[in-house]
């Protein structure tokens, strides 16, 4: 007897990942519906434009159906199809070569923190990550949002350790720029009193 989409829905990801790796479809749907939104995002973040991302989060998480029993809990079963898609990705993104990782970034069209005030100055992650070169976008990417460590993204990306290390320090200073707090200029009258 199949559990009830109600016992399935407060179960526990290690425990739909039991059912699921004895076949049960509806426990793996589950984990679907609970963690494709994340994997998605993160395959945005990474670059993949929305139809790419629905795309490969569909590979992932078949892949992650195929490979199931190789689940072993160690991390959450959300890092572990995460790291899947990032991989997928960047299969792709190599296969297509969109990227030469030992090219210098290009530099930004507007200064970090440029900006109207009121709304616009909303710290955006998606928006901040556009503002980084694809290669910094990438390996930020995978190390933070893939969950991967820079060894594993730089065999990930079939690239030297110190030029994922550099790419990963680089975009986080930009990110960290850009989504600093921005401190109201000095009014020149109060200076003066």
């Amino acid at each position: 007897m199949a559990p009830s989409a109600q016992t399935l829905a407060s179960a526990h990801d290690l425990d739909l990942v039991a059912l699921a790796v004895t076949g049960g479809r509806e426990a793996f749907g589950e984990l679907v519906r609970r963690h494709g939104s994340a994997v998605r995002g993160l395959l945005r973040r990474m670059g993949a434009d929305p139809t790419l991302a629905d795309d490969l989060a569909q590979d992932a998480f078949l892949a992650a159906f195929e490979q199931i029993a190789d689940f072993r809990g160690e991390g959450t079963f959300q890092a572990w199809v995460k790291r899947i898609a990032a991989r997928l990705y960047v299969k792709r993104w190599r296969r297509d070569a969109r990227l030469d990782l030992m090219a210098e970034p290009p530099e930004p069209d507007a200064a970090p923190g440029g900006g109207e005030s009121g709304a616009a100055d909303r710290l955006d992650l998606d928006e901040a990550l556009r503002t980084l070169g694809p290669s910094e976008r990438v390996c930020v990417s995978l190390c933070y949002g893939g969950g991967l460590s820079h060894v594993e993204a730089a065999l990930a990306l079939n690239a030297p350790l110190g030029t994922v290390k550099s790419h990963v320090k680089r975009g986080l200073d930009k990110l960290r720029a850009r989504m600093a707090p921005r401190r109201p200029l000095e009014d020149p009258e109060s200076a003066h009193v």
